[in-house]
């Protein structure tokens, strides 16, 4: 929540931000496991994730919060802590056994009798053990990009790594521990500017997941683990999906799955990430797939086509000042920046359509408007010491669900990457749409964009 300053200067025009899930705690042994829900859809699934968890940094994502609203939108879906990561009891991280215990309290806590299990990357091993020995508390399975076996050998070659890659592993986790992020290879079709962003969060996830010992013992823990001798033995409704270029966890994996688990159906999907929420469509064909395996039924998919204005927008040379004043503060003054963002939005009629970090994206119904509105972010960004960078184009954009997507996005973030501090760019086709409105604009000549054919000329808007 913003400081009364800030309230004051957005005139209480601010939109209430959507508040993060109740965190509970189930009581496993003697061990606190956190954990929370969201939906309240007629199927129980609860979320076994990989690597590290940490339910609130994970919640700020808001490509990870989609992810999760679209699967209550036919479930209710529970997520937990792994014991000795994130708000859980910081304990020794367990065997397979005693985190299974751990899952079962936690469907305990929330009076769930049978749950879909969605087990992802590491968390397939355990979702696939809990299946098979308690196929009366497990409804379905579903594992996407799910591991058999980390290590490579000669009989496995669809590891991760070898035994002296994983000691080297070892060794950087012990050396630096606190400046390490999720590999970029988990989020390969991110633009850079998002993948920077997305791992300077990353950072802070991997970071507030567990300490050291705790990290170290739960990639010990992972390596060893191989789930070939017990993936015969489920017998309940199976849906394994794997995209086929994954950079982290070979589709030799969910290929095996596929063949091993009895009456499996195997989706194999484009694409080279490995969370399966992020994607630049946001991990919707997972989505999609899961929905229909489990209800019958999938949302259509066909999207509207309409004109829209798109406006991007970031914080310029943010890795330096997070260097420079700490996590903490540099939150702080995200938030600060981001309300003003949205009070300027309402203002001028425009839509938040995403954040990450410290950019925004949002669309407008008129690129006068959206111009601007961008003026007013960028005065808003000098109050508070930052500077801003924003883009501006008008295209046919696709509308799926509250997502926007189409060549015509893509032209509005490159525009924006171009940008200066607290310059808005904008294409040849705004400048001439605008011609009447009283602004003025100077000629940044013609400029290439990453990944689209051809030079684009680009205006830069005078300032007021």
């Amino acid at each position: 929540m913003a400081p009364g300053g800030l309230r004051a200067l957005a005139g209480m025009l601010t939109p209430v931000r959507e508040s993060e899930p109740e965190i509970r705690y189930a009581r496993s042994g003697d061990v606190h496991i956190a954990y929370a829900v969201t939906g309240e859809g007629p199927l129980d699934l609860v979320l076994v994730e990989g690597y590290f968890t940490h339910l609130g940094i994970m919640w700020e994502q808001p490509a990870y919060r989609r992810w999760v609203h679209r699967l209550a939108s036919f479930a209710r879906v529970i997520r937990f802590d792994k014991r000795g990561m994130g708000l859980s009891d910081r304990v020794q991280v367990g065997t397979l056994e005693e985190r299974m215990d751990d899952l079962r309290a936690v469907l305990d806590a929330v009076g769930s009798e049978r749950a879909v299990l969605v087990g992802t990357s590491e968390g397939g091993p355990l979702s696939l053990l809990f299946a098979a020995t308690l196929p009366d508390r497990a409804a379905a399975l579903v594992l996407v990009g799910a591991e058999v076996r980390e290590r490579v050998t000669a009989d496995w070659p669809w590891g991760e790594r070898t035994d002296a890659q994983f000691e080297q592993e070892i060794a950087e986790i012990a050396r630096g521990w606190g400046t390490l992020g999720l590999s970029r290879d988990r989020y390969p079709t991110l633009e850079p500017s998002d993948s920077d962003r997305m791992f300077e969060w990353s950072k802070r996830l991997v970071r507030e997941s567990a300490g050291v010992g705790e990290a170290i013992a739960f990639k010990r823990m992972a390596f060893e683990i191989d789930v070939r001798a017990f993936s015969g033995s489920v017998h309940v409704p199976t849906l394994v999906l794997h995209r086929v270029g994954d950079r982290i966890c070979h589709v030799g994996n969910g290929r095996f799955l596929a063949e091993q688990v009895p009456g499996a159906t195997y989706r194999e999907l484009p694409g080279d990430d490995h969370m399966p929420w992020m994607n630049p469509a946001g991990g919707e064909e997972i989505l999609a797939e899961i929905q229909e395996f489990l209800t019958g039924r999938r949302e259509s998919q066909v999207p509207d086509r309409i004109l829209a204005t798109v406006l991007f927008g970031d914080l310029v040379a943010s890795t330096n000042l997070l260097s420079a004043i700490g996590d903490a503060r540099y939150r702080q003054i995200v938030e600060l920046f981001l309300d003003a963002v949205r009070t300027e939005l309402h203002r001028y009629r425009g839509r938040e359509v995403d954040t990450a970090g410290d950019g925004f994206f949002a669309s407008f119904d008129g690129p006068a408007r959206a111009i601007r509105c961008a003026q007013a972010v960028v005065a808003a960004a000098r109050r508070l010491g930052l500077a801003v960078r924003l883009g501006v184009h008008i295209g046919e954009v696709e509308v799926v669900g509250d997502k926007l997507a189409g060549i015509a996005v893509h032209i509005g973030a490159r525009i924006g990457s171009l940008a200066q501090g607290n310059e808005i760019l904008v294409s040849s086709t705004v400048r001439d749409i605008v011609a009447g409105s009283g602004l003025r604009f100077t000629d940044r000549g013609q400029r290439t964009l990453k990944g689209l054919d051809g030079e684009w000329r680009l205006y830069a808007v005078d300032e007021l």
